[in-house]
């Protein structure tokens, strides 16, 4: 059901002031609705496929590479970058002098997975500048979150989550996040690349990538590239340790608010690394917010119904 892939009509590298580059592009009708993706992970980038969920005659879609990934600079995979200036408000301070950069007043925000946390935070900090808003596999990325999908979540994968915990040899008291963290810095290159292929592991484990081939030893063929292992593992520990430095309840509470802003939340019924409950939480909360929970999807767009319910949301907010 997506549109053919596009090239994009402009690009460039947002200089944001503290050493970062921030690689952003553009694709579509130049005339049309503005609007921007944004990834997941953290750490996996704006890749191509995005482009594909939006009609290229009626919309103006900004893409970019939040900070440490991608095309991006410098890159987390890089043991000397440092990642204190990598953090929720820095992402939201990136793509609002992304939107002034290109002079677009208001723009519709597409995210999914941890991109769903980052969208609701942005919408949170800029509401007037939010036209519409539509995320699948949502997330808060609250720590009641980050402690299920690393830790609770075991009751469906004993064996691969003790696989996982083991190879962290976590501290008393210390959690599985915070063990994995502290072995992604370790000044040994082999202890590194080892937490990181763990991890990524464990990430297959729980989403399951629907229909993916096996490739070297991952579903996710991306997890096959050290470099975006690397990445990938860095910034997901970083910012689940952290809560994504947002207060309990924050981005629920935010949508309160929300009184012109309509929203689409798409989630999987089977999802197993984000359940539904956060979704029908922002859901409840939100003025003008519609709920579709795709009962025999999981994990992302490769499930079924997923990919067509965000383009039904996309082609309908189009017209406005």
């Amino acid at each position: 059901m997506t549109f053919p892939e596009t090239a994009p009509y402009d690009h460039g590298m947002l200089d944001t002031g503290d050493g970062n580059l921030v690689h952003w592009e553009v694709c579509g009708n130049p005339d049309g609705k503005p609007a921007v993706v944004v990834h997941g992970g953290p750490g996996s980038g704006a890749g191509p496929s995005w482009r594909r969920y939006f009609d290229p005659a009626r919309y103006r879609v900004v893409l970019f590479d939040q900070r440490g990934c991608g095309r991006s600079t410098p890159s987390a995979a890089d043991a000397a970058t440092g990642l204190e200036t990598n953090t929720t408000h820095h992402l939201i301070a990136d793509m609002e002098q992304l939107r002034e950069h290109l002079g677009i007043a208001k723009w519709l925000v597409l995210g999914g997975s941890w991109g769903s946390t980052l969208g609701l935070a942005y919408a949170h900090e800029h509401p007037e500048r939010v036209s519409e808003i539509v995320l699948f596999s949502v997330v808060t990325t609250s720590r009641a979150e980050v402690d299920w999908i690393t830790e609770g979540v075991r009751v469906h994968f004993p064996d691969a989550w003790a696989a996982y915990r083991d190879a962290a040899e976590p501290r008393e008291g210390e959690r599985v996040v915070d063990a994995y963290a502290r072995l992604l810095a370790d000044p040994d290159p082999a202890v590194r690349e080892e937490a990181a292929r763990n991890w990524c592991r464990w990430e297959d484990t729980h989403v399951q990538a629907a229909g993916a081939q096996l490739v070297d030893e991952f579903l996710d063929a991306r997890f096959s590239d050290p470099a975006f292992r690397m990445t990938y593992a860095r910034l997901v520990t970083h910012y689940w340790r952290h809560a994504a430095w947002l207060d309990d309840g924050q981005l629920v509470d935010g949508v309160r608010k929300w009184d012109a802003i309509p929203g689409v939340l798409i989630t999987g019924g089977l999802d197993l690394s984000s359940p539904p409950d956060p979704a029908r939480a922002l859901a409840a909360a939100w003025p003008g917010c519609e709920l579709h929970v795709i009962d025999e999807a999981g994990h992302g767009l490769g499930h079924s119904g997923m990919s067509g319910a965000v383009q039904a949301a996309l082609d309908r907010f189009a017209r406005y």
